[in-house]
């Protein structure tokens, strides 16, 4: 495995650990992962690229070794947490975002943001979320107001090879090796026989405000980088599915410079599954400009 190294920074008041792979003279990319997932989940991918990257993955606030927030998880908070982490680590130059399911919606909607800031981004998985109606919003507000009268938890494992197991129960494509090492990562043990995950469990609480994909798409409309989706072939991830043949491309055509792949054989978690396909296609999509 490619050694990856561990960086914290203040962010937002926030500790947030960054991990890197690479030489930080070389060209660079942001890994960006998605809801319940940690910076490490990137390592299979990294191992297959095969050109010399200085790789940079944060833990998004609340998910592996990145402080919890107080305040609770809200969208436009990442989309300021990445705002900075760029400004950091390029803050001369447009990024290079690399980004899984909710990562995704992040790099893709910030890339509307702030179109000067983002040279090209690669969605895996993360097309925008779900559509919504207001007639949604009673039932949200009370299932929400509900959940904080019973905070949500997470799971108590005895080991870590039970975490493996249960990510192996997940996602049926990943390998016994690499479930162990994901288990490594996402999970600590406080005491012996008594493993956690390493994220705030309030990320289980739904989001009272709903999706409102119309304003999503309005970002989306003034991306001026080039925007790849790759999508699993056997995936069954909510959101865009749902949607009509006629929805579906008005979320497509919404972005100017858009490109589509397919991995067969692979579900929603493209980098466990197909790590060295996923790699051919980011490089040679990035290449150009890389």
């Amino acid at each position: 495995m490619k050694p990856s190294q561990s960086h914290i920074h203040t962010i937002r008041g926030l500790r947030y650990h960054v991990r890197t792979w690479g030489d930080a003279r070389a060209p660079k990319i942001f890994l960006l992962h998605g809801w319940m997932d940690v910076s490490a989940s990137f390592q299979f991918l990294v191992d297959c690229f095969q050109r010399d990257w200085y790789v940079i993955a944060p833990d998004w606030r609340g998910f592996g070794l990145t402080a919890w927030a107080s305040g609770g998880y809200w969208f436009p908070d990442y989309y300021a947490d990445l705002d900075a982490l760029l400004e950091i680590y390029q803050p001369d130059a447009p990024a290079h975002l690399v980004a899984h399911s909710m990562g995704g919606n992040v790099a893709t909607t910030y890339a509307g943001m702030r179109p000067h800031r983002v040279a090209k981004v690669v969605s895996m998985e993360g097309f925008g979320a779900s559509r919504t109606s207001p007639e949604d919003a009673p039932k949200r507000y009370t299932r929400w107001l509900d959940q904080l009268r019973n905070p949500p938890l997470f799971k108590t494992y005895t080991s870590f090879g039970e975490v493996a197991a249960r990510l192996q129960k997940n996602n049926p494509r990943l390998t016994a090796d690499k479930a162990q090492f994901l288990a490594q990562h996402w999970a600590k043990e406080t005491v012996p026989g008594n493993v956690v995950l390493h994220s705030d469990p309030r990320h289980k609480l739904v989001n009272p405000v709903l999706n409102r994909l119309d304003e999503i798409l309005a970002c989306w409309r003034r991306i001026t980088a080039s925007v790849l989706w790759v999508s699993g072939a056997q995936s069954g991830a909510p959101g865009w599915r749902a949607d009509s043949a006629a929805q579906l491309a008005e979320r497509k055509t919404a972005i100017t410079q858009f490109e589509e792949i397919m991995l067969e054989d692979c579900g929603h978690m493209l980098h466990h599954d197909q790590p060295a396909q996923l790699a051919v296609v980011i490089e040679r999509f990035l290449a150009p400009q890389a």
